[in-house]
């Protein structure tokens, strides 16, 4: 651990003994503390508002499943970001997570440094882990994130992409009419959204958004970056 820099602190809810310890042990290295459970009973025990900086929840486990789960968990803290971790290999099932309100998904088995960065990109205190000019398309993370299953990013990235024209009509409708919470619920949406498919322009753009939701200069730049992805 870094002496200077002090741990946060993580739900972890797996159901295998052997994953549960293999990625809490690569969560502790960033530093945090994780609190570890094997099932939805463990893990609301283990919760309560303001406990936790990141929610990492399994899709499927022996008593619920992960969404029963964070719907639950967002009722009593609806502000923690959380990330599905699934074995799940198909498009289909990848799709289905990224609409059930995760802010993030993490294919296993995922390699602790992979692993530790997913993390750290929904820590409040995080800098943003892209260059000043982020890439466009960020293949290489995207395809770790999903074990080299390059069909499965493209894939998820068509989605995205036929989806992309109907939610910058509703951010822009919402932000037009004055709908603060519309605005910020499309915009936590879209963030997830760039997380799975590798879009960091655009991951960038929402969140100056997001900062400045009344800002013309951030709702240009997040007009740009969406004509960017929609026309390269």
């Amino acid at each position: 651990m870094i002496a200077d820099t002090p741990p946060v602190r993580l739900l972890l809810v797996e159901d295998d003994p052997i994953s549960r310890a293999y990625l809490a042990h690569a969560l502790e290295a960033l530093p945090a503390i994780v609190d570890q459970a094997a099932d939805v009973a463990a893990a609301l025990a283990l919760a309560s508002p303001g406990r936790h900086q990141v929610w990492l929840l399994d899709a499927n486990l022996p008593d619920g499943s992960g969404a029963s789960l964070l719907a639950r968990l967002r009722a009593q803290d609806p502000g923690v970001p959380a990330l599905c971790h699934t074995a799940g290999d198909d498009a289909a099932s990848l799709a289905a997570v990224a609409g059930q309100g995760f802010d993030g998904l993490i294919r296993k088995p995922v390699a602790p440094a992979a692993l530790r960065e997913a993390v750290r990109r929904h820590l409040p205190a995080a800098p943003l882990r892209v260059a000043d000019q982020p890439l466009r398309w960020d293949d290489e993370s995207a395809t770790r994130a999903l074990n080299g299953e390059r069909a499965h990013v493209d894939a998820l990235r068509k989605l995205f992409l036929d989806e992309l024209p109907a939610t910058r009509n509703r951010i822009r409708g919402a932000i037009a009419g004055g709908s603060v919470v519309e605005a910020e619920t499309e915009l936590h949406k879209l963030r997830a959204s760039c997380g799975f498919v590798g879009a960091p322009r655009l991951d960038a753009a929402v969140r100056a958004l997001q900062q400045e939701i009344g800002s013309p200069d951030a709702l240009r730049s997040f007009e740009a970056a969406v004509d960017e992805l929609l026309d390269p």
